[in-house]
């Protein structure tokens, strides 16, 4: 038999081969299809519910927040669906946020705690609005009373300071990573330049709070843990919200790494810059869409939302974890916020309702706006 008979004897075998791997395939896009307009179908029971349910007679959603919650669907709803910008639910939810502008420049309550917070979250709700410029004497205040109250030497906070360059609310007003990440992204929407001062003095913050010796961090936790998570704050003796090792680490968890790598993003920190490999590679290690790792159940729809946009901001389109596995993390995320959708079409954190979670309006939003940033096309 000659070598060209012997190899068309194999045809058959490459023309089944290839008809596998386009059934495949198809079957594939049919179920991509199907999540999506799945997607599609939860992000408008949640609205709905908002709509219905969730907004008091004065436009607000959870006023006992202040500004904050109202902020957050604003935004969650508007990175949704952009023409919702017209609906008389998004107008009457900025009606409330322009009643918490203050002369300082800050939108926040009357003897708010969370100045930072509210008027971070506000900026971000105002940028989605803002129609031919119609709120931009708002936002330009908004930028100067954020840069006025970051713990800088204006605020008498030296260089070696822990707390330099961080946001933070509370009685103490310790500045923490939540905080500031807020602040970084409120100010990046501003308008601030990767370069800009403010966001390079927040960088110094984060860096502080990665667990993670490098030339950026002169902590004395750095290498206690050394994994290159982040936790809470280095500031004030510091605090992990995931708590301690036995040798007074602060233990690294899910939510504020992703935070980390957030921020170390909008600051301008390169893909191949130590932080950066040590955040991803914590992430790699503790890959969950089931928990927040380190901390289970709490705080689990503020992960979930920090999660989306941090992998969505490093377009990361397939996350290879421990073992070289590559995960769809917007599909596994997707599916994971459907699994956790009330037959009302809000999202409730039922496990556990530490930092609030029991607030249906505040984990409603914050799955809306992880559903924007998994999508396939980002947000």
């Amino acid at each position: 038999m000659s070598r060209t008979k012997r190899d068309f004897r194999f045809l058959p075998l490459f023309f089944f081969a290839a008809c596998l791997a386009a059934c495949w395939g198809s079957l594939g896009l049919v179920f991509a299809q199907e999540l999506q307009q799945r997607q599609q179908t939860a992000v408008q029971r949640g609205i709905d519910y908002l709509r219905h349910q969730g907004q008091a007679d004065d436009g607000s959603f959870s006023s006992q927040t202040g500004s904050a919650v109202t902020a957050l669907v604003i935004t969650a709803i508007l990175e949704n669906r952009p023409q919702a910008i017209s609906d008389p639910m998004i107008t009457r939810a900025f009606q409330y946020l322009e009643s918490n502008i203050r002369d300082d420049g800050g939108i926040y309550s009357l003897g708010s705690m969370y100045r930072n917070y509210e008027t971070s979250l506000a900026v971000l709700a105002f940028k989605r609005g803002n129609e031919n410029g119609r709120y931009d004497p708002i936002l330009n205040n908004a930028d100067r009373f954020l840069r006025g109250i970051q713990w800088t030497e204006d605020q008498g906070v030296d260089p070696s300071n822990p707390a330099y360059g961080g946001a933070g609310y509370g009685t103490h007003k310790r500045p923490d990573l939540s905080n500031t990440s807020f602040m970084i992204e409120a100010l990046r929407e501003l308008g601030a330049a990767e370069d800009d001062e403010a966001i390079q003095k927040a960088l110094v913050f984060v860096s502080r709070t990665q667990n993670l010796e490098s030339a950026a961090n002169d902590t004395p936790f750095a290498a206690r843990v050394d994994d290159g998570g982040f936790y809470y704050t280095p500031a004030a003796g510091g605090q992990s919200q995931a708590g301690q090792t036995p040798g007074g680490g602060l233990r690294s968890y899910g939510s504020m790494t992703y935070a980390g790598l957030k921020s170390m993003i909008y600051a301008g920190v390169e893909s191949d810059d130590p932080r950066v490999q040590a955040a991803l590679k914590f992430i790699q290690d503790n890959y969950s869409v089931e928990i927040n790792p380190g901390m289970g159940t709490a705080g689990l729809f503020y992960y979930y939302h920090t999660f989306a946009k941090a992998l969505d901001v490093a377009e990361i389109k397939t996350l290879e974890i421990r073992g070289g596995e590559q995960r769809d993390w917007r599909g596994e995320l997707t599916a994971m916020l459907l699994k956790h959708q009330q037959p009302s079409g809000a999202w409730l954190n039922v496990a556990n309702e530490r930092w609030m979670e029991g607030d249906v309006n505040l984990v409603t939003a914050y799955a809306l706006l992880a559903l924007a940033r998994s999508a396939e096309n980002g947000s």
